[in-house]
């Protein structure tokens, strides 16, 4: 089985609650099991700085799926939650948002699927949950820690602890 870094984010709602539910349709055909979870964060939203605020968690994950096999239960699971896709480039507000963030050791390119993920070196919401689980990790592109990726944000969004953990 594969340890995996999935972020979720929220920022309609009943945010919280939106989260707990994407764990348990991510974990309830048994192909996916979480391990532990950092705290919840607040989160400035990226990208767009007129949308509503998240909060964000970061899941280590075990799992029996391959990368392309996670990314399809991430998308099939904002699906059934209701989010919209749309064709717009622009960051809209989410009832659940799910990014890989790492996948073992593999690094993976492809158009749609991008191991380590492609914006992790940019985003404080992403970078300070996973700090709680791998403070040692180190980039395999950027060849810095996470520590390190966090001093160097060009623009660091506000990320404030929100809450508790995700209930395992």
């Amino acid at each position: 089985m594969a340890v995996a870094y999935l972020c979720l984010g929220s920022n309609v709602g009943n945010k919280i609650s939106y989260l707990q539910q994407a764990v348990k349709m991510l974990t309830s055909n048994g192909m996916v099991t979480v391990v532990r979870s950092s705290a919840f964060y607040e989160t400035e939203p990226w990208g767009n700085k007129d949308l509503d605020w998240f909060v964000n968690v970061v899941i280590e994950i075990k799992t029996k799926l391959f990368p392309r096999e996670l990314l399809d239960l991430c998308k099939n699971t904002e699906i059934q939650m209701g989010r919209k896709k749309t064709n717009s480039k622009e960051y809209e507000n989410r009832i659940i948002d799910i990014d890989i963030l790492l996948y073992g050791d593999l690094t993976v390119n492809e158009p749609d699927l991008k191991i380590p993920h492609e914006h992790l070196h940019e985003r404080a919401f992403a970078i300070v949950p996973l700090l709680e689980l791998i403070p040692d990790y180190e980039h395999p592109k950027y060849k810095k820690s996470l520590l390190q990726l966090h001093e160097e944000l060009e623009t660091l969004e506000d990320v404030y602890l929100y809450g508790t953990r995700i209930d395992i």
